[in-house]
């Protein structure tokens, strides 16, 4: 199927690579220094809202609309994500039920570009006699929204980036930066970790990396390959085939062990050993393996792994080196650890 060019309207100039360039420069430059002002104007308001947000026993609740609902509901993501509770309520729905979700234990956050939107400022009255405490973030100091808030947040620019000072552009930038700003000041003062990030984020790459043990991909049971330190060579290779590791761990007592023997092991015996069936496997074995404990992080035997000579395969152990499983390569991908 060929694809159709859609028409362009009268008057469309086209896209010429200088002024193309051009704009899309001046709209960055213009952005930054929204963001430059935005961060000298952080004062004793920043800090009140940062106090008000920590000391909140509830949740903290965004509320916005059209394009300053679209940075509200990253807003809301990002506090949640980084150890703050928090959810987003659409202006309009707020105005038709959802003001039930809001308590008195709650912290709002408003935000309005010009501090007068019709849907947000009816809000207000109702949520003072709930209780709630109210954080406005405007572009206007001098707004309804404004002077009806506990704490105001200004995130006025100097001018809209784009071209016809219509579309909300560097005013949406510096009020999503400012969310930013309250987010991460949070997550310090909270002394939020890497591991608390990743249990909030169990389905992401550095969840996986941060929460999954080696308990949790290794195999156990008769799973694992592993023969008797009295066991020949054939049994040891009848025990390798059989599991599919391409290995086997070699225990005396106790399960404890006190070798481990490889694929390359094996091909290392072609030449120099006459008979399998007899010729012992605690004379062809590697001494004291490499082992991880079962409650290490997965990701820490790609580590291990690695460490010259390269191995596919980690036998686990406790800490008397006692064996309890064993992981391959393939079972941490299989896990998506890597």
């Amino acid at each position: 199927m060929t694809a159709t060019a859609v028409a362009a309207p009268p008057g469309a100039r086209g896209v010429e690579p200088k002024r193309a360039l051009a704009l899309g420069r001046d709209v960055l430059a213009t952005e930054a220094a929204a963001l430059r002002t935005a961060g000298e104007r952080l004062g004793a308001s920043f800090l009140a809202a940062v106090r008000m947000l920590f000391d909140c026993r509830g949740r903290v609740v965004v509320i916005g609309i059209g394009k300053s609902g679209h940075v509200g509901r990253k807003v809301a993501a990002t506090l949640a994500s980084t150890g703050t509770p928090a959810f987003f309520v659409h202006a309009a729905e707020a105005g038709h039920g959802d003001l039930g979700m809001i308590t008195a234990d709650d912290v709002v956050l408003l935000l309005s570009n010009s501090g007068e939107t019709d849907e947000i400022v009816s809000l207000v009255p109702h949520l003072k006699r709930q209780g709630a405490g109210l954080i406005a973030l405007t572009g206007n100091e001098c707004s309804s929204l404004a002077s009806a808030a506990d704490v105001h947040l200004d995130a006025s620019v100097d001018a809209e980036a784009c071209p016809l000072g219509l579309a909300p552009t560097a005013s949406t930038t510096a009020a999503l930066a400012l969310g930013d700003a309250l987010a991460l000041t949070l997550l310090d003062a909270r002394g939020f970790s890497v591991e608390d990030f990743a249990r909030s984020h169990p389905g992401g790459s550095l969840g996986r990396r941060l929460l999954t043990r080696v308990a949790d991909v290794m195999r156990t049971g008769e799973s694992v390959p592993a023969v008797a330190l009295t066991a020949t060579l054939a049994d040891a290779v009848i025990e390798m085939s059989g599991k599919g590791m391409g290995m086997t761990a070699v225990v005396g007592d106790g399960r404890r062990v006190e070798g481990i023997f490889t694929d390359g092991d094996l091909r290392r015996c072609f030449g120099r050993v006459r008979d399998f069936t007899s010729e012992p496997i605690a004379g062809l074995m590697t001494s004291k393996p490499r082992g991880i404990g079962p409650d290490r992080l997965a990701i820490d035997c790609v580590e291990l792994m690695e460490t010259v000579p390269k191995v596919m395969a980690l036998l686990v152990v406790d800490g008397e080196d006692r064996l309890l499983g064993a992981v391959h390569l393939h079972d941490l991908f299989r896990a998506r650890v890597v």
